[in-house]
């Protein structure tokens, strides 16, 4: 038996099915939608309306009270992911410094942080009059921006923006002192995060660690390009729950949201000497890059994503035959959904007729890096419980892929999740039922 690279001993989400994981794993075996028309801003201008919007939180339940006055230097994205964090840790059932400064189960120093992060964009309401007193002759003046705009920005004001700050935030809060990075690879940042947060643990630099992702993708600014690039589904403004359809044919294009997910990972040894419940073991690891010119979509034979899912099954040990379970990446736009599906194929060969596979993102929207995050924590549950339930808008399956029409219960005991970039990054992480 191969031995893990390290297990799994906390989950912790925020998505647009709720504040909690525990609120992501109920809404997706009930089926129910996040998808809904934007209210972060008026969409009215926009070819695509909706979007995955997590529900209302006050960020200062979630921070210590010492420590308020720096939620002002907080973007979305950076909220998000001190939500996902805290519910991670409580359900490790592992006290920081946030929580009981005089009962820490913790090692700070042996503890560390990997978060995927994405293009933090700033909130048109702090950046438009800086950019309105930089206008000369109807155009934007570099010179006169320097002078004279950017005197209207606080002079803090890059902090809120740098996508290192959601690892930043969530480590001085829960005084995590060992090992610290930031993946900005998209959507498969998340997943990149767990591996190198997992190979932390397995060279000894670390007991415990915090991994995932988080991105807040409902934005005006990151939405128009969406729109502009037509990855963005249009069809469906007037019926949101049915607009993000992967693998099926009426697919229009993604739906694209906020959310942020992170999980509790430990050395094995870590794990039993704290008597921690084990959701699943990280058993195989894999990415790579292979960059498609026309940068709109994915290469139309996946061979990125191919490559990837080889080597997590290659360090995994395990054959294709050997999976009870696929969370593929899914976006619902077409043309990339069926480069996904023939990466699979390509690499599960037949043994691809029988795995079932569920797509997140009808449910939960396309949340950026938080994306593989989510899909490692829907896994978890699935494993656990061993249920799959049935899949959301794709009744005319064009995929050839076998999508689940019907909840199915089941021993899970390896799970493959994988996910892509458009900047032709791609991971794969193999989840294996821990024994």
């Amino acid at each position: 038996m191969t031995a893990p690279l390290a297990v799994i001993t906390g989950l912790g989400a925020i998505t647009p099915l709720g504040l909690s994981y525990k609120d992501l794993w109920i809404a997706i075996q009930q089926e129910k939608c996040g998808i809904n028309r934007i209210t972060a801003f008026d969409p009215a201008g926009f070819t695509c309306q909706i979007a995955g919007q997590a529900p209302e939180f006050a960020i200062r339940d979630y921070v210590p009270k010492a420590m308020r006055k720096t939620t002002k230097l907080m973007s979305r994205d950076i909220e998000l992911a001190i939500v996902a964090a805290d519910d991670a840790f409580k359900d490790a059932g592992i006290i920081t410094k946030a929580f009981d400064e005089q009962n820490i189960t913790i090692n700070p120093k042996r503890t560390a942080i990997t978060l995927g992060a994405g293009l933090i964009s700033c909130d048109l309401i702090e950046l438009a009059p800086a950019v309105a007193r930089s206008i000369t002759d109807g155009k934007f003046d570099i010179k006169k921006w320097g002078e004279d705009g950017i005197n209207l920005l606080t002079p803090l004001w890059l902090l809120k923006y740098l996508p290192n700050m959601l690892a930043c935030h969530v480590g001085i809060i829960h005084d995590i002192q060992g090992p610290s990075n930031t993946i900005t690879c998209a959507e498969a940042a998340a997943q990149i995060a767990i591996g190198e947060a997992a190979q932390i643990i397995a060279r000894g630099d670390a007991d415990l660690a915090l991994a995932g992702g988080g991105e807040a993708k409902v934005n005006p600014i990151v939405h128009i390009r969406q729109c502009l690039l037509k990855r963005a589904a249009s069809n469906y403004n007037d019926n949101p729950t049915a607009a993000c359809r992967p693998f099926d044919a009426k697919a229009s294009g993604s739906v694209f949201g906020e959310a942020a997910a992170c999980i509790i990972m430990e050395s094995p040894e870590n794990a039993k000497n704290r008597n921690a419940k084990i959701y699943a073991q990280i058993s195989g690891l894999g990415q790579s890059c292979s960059i498609n010119p026309k940068y709109e979509s994915i290469e139309p034979d996946g061979k990125g994503i191919q490559y990837a899912i080889e080597s997590a099954l290659d360090e995994a040990k395990i054959t294709p035959q050997q999976l009870d379970l696929i969370i593929p990446h899914g976006t619902g736009i077409l043309a990339d959904d069926a480069a996904e599906a023939a990466a699979i194929r390509s690499v599960l060969g037949s043994a691809a007729d029988a795995i079932p596979v569920f797509p997140t993102k009808s449910l939960v929207s396309n949340t950026g890096a938080a994306a593989g995050a989510v899909d490692v924590i829907a896994a978890c549950c699935m494993m656990r419980d061993g249920i799959i339930p049935a899949a959301k808008n794709c009744e005319n399956n064009v995929s050839k892929l076998n999508i689940v029409k019907q909840e199915i219960k089941k021993d899970i005991n390896y799970v493959l999740c994988c996910s892509y970039t458009y900047g032709g990054q791609t991971a794969a992480v193999v989840l294996k039922k821990y024994e």
